[in-house]
């Protein structure tokens, strides 16, 4: 079973081989290379993307800075879901932090799996409430956690990371000033 496989088995609910093979089968593979962009702030997001291998980086501006919504590494999803649910302008941006592989889907075959996965209304509704789970939670931890807490938390989950993208996008994804980033980093090393 593929890496994608197992997601949309584990994330989608989805439990039949076949129906798994079918929906994997509506993706894609491309790369992007290091700097270049997957999407940009204003263009409408088509299609959603797996990343099968890199770092991907979801941002926005605001009052001139880039503040990192989420960095998207192997085994994940990512694109503008509002703007790809709703065909309307993107409000971030996704570019590649190093060279980068996805599986990606168009929004119109998302839209033929339905035909092909009879369950596929209700797979995609699991797969929705999960990602609303997840921003509760990210939200949560936003407001609750210190900031040495978010930086060992999320350190703990993703601990490869941390050497392969630029301190301030971790910076500000984890809600912190990189001077702030830096000396919860030299704390938790010394």
């Amino acid at each position: 079973m593929t890496e994608l496989e197992s997601y949309i088995m584990s994330y989608f609910g989805v439990a039949k081989s076949d129906d798994i093979k079918a929906i994997a089968s509506f993706f894609k593979a491309s790369s992007i290379k290091k700097g270049d962009y997957l999407l940009q702030v204003n263009n409408r997001c088509n299609a959603l993307c797996f990343v099968e291998s890199g770092l991907l980086r979801m941002y926005r501006l605001h009052g001139g800075k880039e503040i990192t919504q989420w960095i998207s590494t192997q085994g994940s999803f990512t694109g503008d879901i509002s703007s790809f649910l709703f065909e309307t302008p993107s409000h971030s941006s996704i570019h590649a932090l190093v060279d980068t592989t996805i599986l990606s889907i168009s929004k119109s075959d998302y839209l033929l799996i339905g035909n092909v996965v009879p369950q596929w209304n209700e797979f995609e509704k699991l797969f929705t409430q999960r990602c609303f789970i997840l921003m509760e939670e990210r939200i949560f931890t936003h407001l609750s956690m210190t900031t040495d807490e978010r930086y060992e938390a999320y350190f703990e989950q993703n601990p490869e990371i941390f050497n392969q993208v630029p301190l301030q996008y971790l910076a500000s994804m984890l809600g912190m000033t990189p001077e702030t980033f830096s000396r919860v980093r030299a704390k938790r090393l010394q």
